[in-house]
């Protein structure tokens, strides 16, 4: 039994094809763990059959994995995913973070339903080599080829460190905020002030439901306040659920975490951009000469 020595964000990845490919490339981190003195119950978030091979293979140390099915971690976006994994190290990791995960995204599902969606969790595993890097914490992310395509395997190659084609994670998010992003529609409503009240009733207008009008009005609000001071009028379009709000502040952020860490205790800062980030299927930001332009859109 080893000691296990505290130490930076572990990020490993795995590919399989099969069943047993699965098994095999899980095993070996689950034991590592279980293996280890003083190591917390190593987790396995994986597709419930996945689940149920893995329980098959430990045996009797089944009862000392933590078993959650993969569509109960990941149910939204990719910030959303971040938070899960925050608040979860904090309630059940040990001294700085230290515990074994086994993480299969869903790629069937919400993750690998478009290329936008695909793009925005590849920049979720190329960030997270920031975001969890002073957590002692290993994570081995599972690529099955029968769910995740080509591509997909190819991008997420570049965010783990352990593969031979590992990048940067600043170059490869710069990369992928290189892409400009698609002229509001000539028919987009100018707002001078982004207030609350004022987005929630164009929202309800749109289509959308009271109680989400209100979330993506309180999104926009926070981020306004996070951005100030603002440059542009405020621009709104698009039907329900896919509402759109466009603002632009007079200065860049250049901080490619921004949203992506949970704000300080306290009033101040407010939530900002972290609560956009978590209300909203897309935040997508873009530094320029005259400042950055911050595009929300709830669905």
């Amino acid at each position: 039994m080893t000691t296990g020595q505290l130490g930076p964000f572990d990020h490993r990845m795995a590919v399989f094809d099969s069943d047993d490919g699965f098994v095999a490339a899980a095993l070996p981190l689950l034991g590592e763990a279980l293996g280890t003195f003083g190591e917390p119950p190593p987790v396995a978030i994986a597709a419930p059959r996945n689940l149920d091979l893995l329980r098959d293979a430990l045996g009797t140390d089944a009862k000392d994995v933590t078993c959650i099915p993969h569509t109960d971690w990941y149910t939204g976006s990719a910030a959303n995913a971040v938070a899960q994994a925050a608040a979860y190290l904090n309630a059940h990791a040990g001294p700085g973070g230290r515990i074994h995960l086994v993480m299969e995204p869903v790629w069937s599902g919400r993750a690998g339903r478009s290329a936008r969606e695909t793009t925005e969790w590849i920049r979720y595993e190329a960030l997270a080599n920031l975001l969890f890097a002073p957590q002692s914490t290993t994570a081995l992310c599972a690529y099955d080829t029968r769910t995740a395509g080509p591509a997909v395997i190819a991008a997420a190659r570049r965010t783990h460190p352990d593969t031979e084609v590992y990048e940067d994670p600043l170059r490869l998010v710069a990369e992928l905020d290189a892409v400009p992003l698609p002229l509001p529609p000539a028919s987009a409503q100018p707002l001078a002030e982004p207030q609350a009240a004022a987005v929630q009733r164009w929202a309800v207008g749109r289509g959308l439901p009271a109680a989400d009008a209100e979330l993506f009005a309180a999104a926009v609000a926070e981020t306004a306040a996070a951005l100030a001071p603002l440059g542009d009028a405020a621009l709104l379009w698009g039907e329900a659920p896919a509402c759109v709000c466009e603002l632009r502040s007079a200065r860049r952020l250049d901080d490619p975490l921004a949203g992506f860490v949970p704000p300080a205790a306290g009033p101040e800062p407010g939530p900002g951009l972290w609560y956009a980030r978590q209300v909203c299927a897309y935040v997508d930001i873009r530094d320029d000469a005259e400042g950055a332009a911050v595009r929300l859109q709830y669905a």
